[in-house]
Parts: C-alpha cells; structure tokens; sequence
C-alpha cells in the first residue's frame, strides 16, 4: 500500500467520524446526564445500601473495569494482528460490540444497575478496541512528516461529527414532541421513561455502525500468515518481541511513561467532567433560587469543547512545528494544571462554560500530538500493531488508576471537589515527566 493516499487516509478519518459520536452522546454528555437524573430518582441509599457504593462511584468503577479488561486483552490482539495482517477484522468486531451496546443502553434500568453498568463496560470495549487497530493504520497510511497532520484531521472529524449528532440529540431531548417521542412508552410489558434520551442511545449505535463502513470498504485487508503458527502463541512472542525493543529505546520510553500519567488526567476529565459538574456546579432559576446545572446548559458546554477542540487540534499542530511535539505538550500540561486549579474553585454555570472552552483548547491538540509523537519515535518496525499496543496499554492503564482513584476519592471524602485535587497532580507529574524526554534517541536508560 502507498502511503500518502487521499482516498484511504479520507476514509481512516470517517471511523473518528462514526466513533466519536460514542464519547460525545454517551460518555460526556446524554448518558452521564441520564444516570444521574434515573439513579437520583430511584433513590441513591437505595443503591448504596444494595450494592455498597453510591451511584457516583458505580459508574466510574464500571469505566475502570472496561478499561483493565482492555488492557489485558490489547497487547494478545495486537500481536495477533500484526501476525495475521488483519487489523481490519478486529476494528470491524470491536466496532459492532461498541455500538449494538450503546444502543442498548436505551433499556437501561437502575433496578438492574449492574446489568447497565455491564453495558457501560462493553460500550467502552468496543469504542478502545477498535482503536487500538485504528491508531495502527495510521503509519502504514501515511509519511511520518505527515503523522501530526493526519492524527489531527482524524480528530478533526471526529469533533464535527459527533457534534452532529449531539445536536440532533440535544434538540430530541429538549424538543421530544418535535420528533414525536412520548415522555413514556410502554414496550416488553414495561413502562418506559425518559424516551428521549433513550432513543439518543440507538442513534449512536446506528451512527457509528454506519458511517464506519466508509472506513472498512477503503482501508486495506491486509494479508495474513498461512503458515499454520497459532496466533495466540504468536501474539504472546511478538508482545515479548516489542517489549525487548520498546527497552532498548530512552526516548520513546520515556514519551510513554509521560504520556501515561497525562493520559490519567486528560481520560479522567473526559469521562467524568459530566458528573462533576451535574453535582457541583449550579444555575439559578427564575426566582433566584440556587438550582443544579440544567441538561441543556450541560450539553452546551459539551458542545463548546468539541467546537473549541476543533481549533486546538489546529493550534497544537502549529505548536508543534514551532517548537517541537514535547514541548507543545508541555505547554497543554501546564494549561491542563490551570484547568483543575480553575475547576477546584468554580460553582456556577457560566464558569463552567469559560472551563469548557479551556479543556476544549487542550483536549484535542493533546490527543492529536500524543498519538502522532508516539508514532514518529517509532523505531524502524512492520509491527506497527504490537508497538501501537504498549501505547494503548498506557492509555487504558492510566484511565483504570484515574477513574478509579477519582470513586475512591469519592468514596472517602464524599466530597467530588477533591478528586480535582488528584487530576491536577497526574497533570504535573506528567510536565516532569516530559521534561526528562530526550530530543533525540540515545540508546537505552
């Protein structure tokens, strides 16, 4: 395959296109919205005294459990993939699993939470294991001078779309009778409520099932080994293989210890930002009276970082060109640390719209420039997959420890506020962290 081809790296940006509408609609804005309004009105020691933990800590723990089952599986896939030559086959799987959970998701229940929260795990199953073999196509398609290019298009795309949707979602649930959806529905001899947002959910499944098949008719099949080796042997010794290589490198090792605590802090925000600000931050209805942020102003700040993100993608590249790929990111750690010193101290609406355009600022230039550094300090490798593989590691390792420690946190204090404190530190270990990163590859550390 020639790498640099239009066709093809258009068609990987569509699969940020068609996923995304997962992290918008059910992670960061409709969902989290969701639970907390059903969980709240079945009653919260209710699901204390049932399950031991409060609602607000059931729902990260279930985000961490997905993220660890991921992390265990990923480098055995990976390794299989690189064997088989078949990424494509994977992501296609991943993909299908993801979004027939998210559209199950409209029969959630907080009688049968833990069912729910199953479907939560699964949902985040296939969103990360799908990208493990998205991000590996990305050197295969294209020039590593083009690597940062490309990695913000694909999340360039990704913003917009799901942003699409979030406003069809948006105008559903604040405008049911426009889309003639009842406020109830009885359906397998059960009443239904909240049908609007329960019908957001079988969008996304249908959105990203969909659009991905732009991405699966272009990107290639790859061709696989015929020699008879079994694959899962096969992913265990090319795991060990990378691991070997991935030692004798101090750049790139390095990159990736940095990159794992900022992933703790950035993975955190993006999954939990929602529930924070649907307990801590307040409005003020039409008598004056303190009230907890509306879902509409919470779906408009979501929106404000997926607009904003857009633009800083842009100016992360731009960043990087001047000064380099760590020390771009360095300047997002540092804005990430303003971020949490800001959001420790916020209480109203209004602020939280001036925090949402500041993590939309970072949000997406640090996600774009991790991925495209990681992908330039690559040593000369055809195990694109089994590299990419320890970079997913890090990702879902890191996210396990910060959505973990954010319902810890939780748990002791009772006080969300606090685990505020906890985001900003992974946020500044990670600039120390980056500071210890080479300019060039060196040899071994």
């Amino acid at each position: 395959m020639q790498k640099g081809d239009r066709r093809i790296i258009r068609a990987w940006t569509m699969y940020d296109w068609a996923n995304s509408a997962y992290s918008l609609t059910i992670t960061s804005a409709v969902f989290p919205a969701f639970y907390v309004g059903v969980t709240q009105a079945y009653g919260e020691e209710r699901i204390a005294e049932a399950y031991g933990a409060p609602a607000a800590s059931l729902y990260p723990w279930a985000l961490s459990a997905g993220f660890l089952v991921i992390a265990l599986i990923a480098p055995i896939l990976s390794g299989i993939a690189d064997h088989r030559g078949n990424k494509k086959a994977f992501l296609k799987f991943f993909c299908y699993l993801g979004a027939l959970s998210c559209a199950s998701l409209a029969f959630f229940t907080p009688e049968h939470l833990l069912g729910g929260l199953f479907l939560v795990m699964l949902a985040f199953i296939g969103f990360s294991g799908s990208l493990i073999f998205y991000d590996a196509f990305l050197p295969e398609i294209a020039e590593p001078a083009d690597h940062d290019r490309v990695s913000a298009r694909g999340y360039t795309m990704g913003y917009i779309g799901s942003v699409i949707l979030l406003v069809v979602n948006l105008l559903m649930v604040q405008f049911p009778d426009a889309f003639h959806l009842p406020e109830r529905v009885v359906l397998f001899g059960r009443s239904w409520d909240v049908v609007a947002a329960r019908v957001s959910f079988l969008t996304v499944g249908l959105w990203w099932a969909g659009w991905a098949q732009i991405a699966f008719r272009h990107l290639p099949d790859g061709s696989g080994s015929t020699d008879g080796t079994n694959v899962l042997t096969s992913g265990y010794r090319e795991l060990r293989k990378t691991w070997h290589q991935l030692r004798r490198t101090r750049r790139l090792k390095r990159f990736l210890t940095a990159f794992f605590m900022l992933n703790m802090g950035i993975q955190t925000v993006m999954y939990l930002a929602a529930n924070f600000a649907k307990q801590e931050v307040k409005g003020l209805d039409a008598s004056g009276q303190e009230v907890p942020i509306t879902d509409a102003s919470l779906i408009l700040s979501i929106l404000i970082i997926q607009l904003v993100a857009v633009v800083g993608a842009l100016i992360f590249v731009a960043l990087s060109k001047r000064f380099g790929n760590v020390k771009a990111l360095m300047i997002g750690s540092v804005v990430w640390i303003g971020a949490c010193l800001f959001a420790f101290k916020l209480h109203w609406t209004q602020e939280f719209y001036a925090l949402a355009g500041i993590v939309g600022l970072v949000m997406g230039g640090s996600q774009a420039l991790s991925r495209s550094t990681y992908a330039k300090f690559l040593p000369e490798t055809e195990d694109h997959a089994s590299y990419f593989s320890f970079y997913d590691v890090s990702y879902y390792l890191g996210t396990v420890l910060g959505t973990a420690a954010y319902g810890l946190v939780y748990q002791v204090t009772g006080d969300l506020r606090d685990t505020v404190v906890v985001i900003g530190s992974f946020f500044g270990l990670g600039l120390l962290l980056l500071l210890r990163v080479p300019r060039e590859e060196v040899g071994a550390a």
